[in-house]
């Protein structure tokens, strides 16, 4: 296999044709392994004094894999970590995987690579096959290697019928969302998903203005990198087909939102807005995850991911943890 290094951004419209496709077929194809993303990413929120430097490996004249970092006091990163995306990995397929990170590796430790001393990698999937593979390369360099559970993502299995999910949640659970899904259709509650005949810009807005007042914590969050990464990444997502953009309104007023990925069968959490002010006695939040839930059961998905965080809400609608790691890998001195 060959390999080639490509030095900044404009690793992002050189690989234009062929990172998508790598992406989709890859050993760990989530949301955030698209090009609109990853550039999103880089472009608005990569630490100032980053380089960003992307190890594609080439078989037979044809891409096989995209290793995109950046490079910071040292290390190499994942392009993508850590804050903002909850699923990170070599671009390649898991029959790939290993000739693939020995390929990346021996252009890393190249002499025209960039200097550096240390790996961070995060948010690698639990079932990866980078786990195991950058074990074994990092002792048959003789470099130090750590690895540690990084966060956990709650996932729902999803049956065939709502009424069969209602079904294996606890008695208590189950009479509350069944509860609140009525007093919310009798108050009139409306579910909205945004489509293409929708400004999507101002849906956005309107989402990041429920976000923001969800909590004091993401109301800090939320600065202007994030929020260009909101809009940029909806754009796509619309475009591609992927995008779930649900509000909850009430007489025209929005209530509630999340901001969801739909790819791959599977519906992925990114993020929810809440106004608490309003409505508070219909649980509206409760009420629009459930929602979503059915929805996602009515579509055929096969699995609701909350993404990265254990709070306690998504254990109350089923979920069960799957983890995500972090690896360490430090050069000998």
């Amino acid at each position: 296999m060959l390999t080639k290094v490509i030095h900044g951004s404009s690793a992002f419209s050189e690989l234009a044709s062929e990172w998508d496709t790598l992406a989709q077929n890859g050993m760990t194809d989530t949301p955030f392994q698209t090009r609109a993303y990853q550039q999103a990413w880089w472009t608005h929120l990569h630490p100032p004094q980053a380089t960003l430097h992307t190890v594609t490996v080439w078989q037979s004249n044809e891409p096989v894999a995209i290793a995109c970092f950046y490079l910071l006091d040292g290390t190499l990163y994942f392009n993508g970590c850590v804050e903002e995306t909850d699923y990170l990995d070599l671009i390649a397929s898991a029959d790939k995987a290993q000739a693939a990170w020995t390929a990346v590796f021996d252009r890393l430790c190249s002499p025209d690579f960039p200097t550096w001393h240390a790996l961070d990698l995060c948010n690698i999937p639990e079932a990866s096959p980078s786990r195991p593979i950058l074990r074994q390369i990092a002792e048959q360099y003789g470099f130090h290697w750590h690895e540690e559970i990084n966060e956990v993502c709650p996932v729902i299995t999803l049956p065939q019928t709502f009424d069969e999910y209602l079904d294996t949640l606890d008695k208590k659970q189950r009479h509350e969302i069944r509860r609140k899904l009525r007093r919310a259709h009798g108050a009139g509650v409306s579910i909205r998903q945004i489509g293409p005949e929708d400004n999507l810009e101002q849906a956005v807005n309107d989402f990041l203005t429920l976000l923001q007042l969800s909590t004091f914590e993401k109301r800090d969050w939320l600065n202007d990198g994030r929020r260009a990464v909101f809009h940029e990444t909806a754009r796509a997502a619309l475009e591609n087909g992927t995008l779930q953009l649900l509000f909850a309104e009430i007489e025209g007023e929005h209530a509630a939102a999340l901001f969801n990925f739909d790819y791959k069968n599977r519906i992925w959490v990114y993020n929810s807005g809440l106004n608490p002010t309003i409505y508070g006695n219909l649980s509206i939040g409760v009420v629009l995850t459930a929602k979503a839930i059915e929805m996602a059961i009515e579509n055929g998905r096969s699995e609701f991911d909350f993404l990265r965080g254990n709070e306690e809400y998504k254990y109350r609608f089923g979920a069960t943890d799957t983890r995500i790691y972090r690896v360490q890998i430090t050069r000998a001195v």
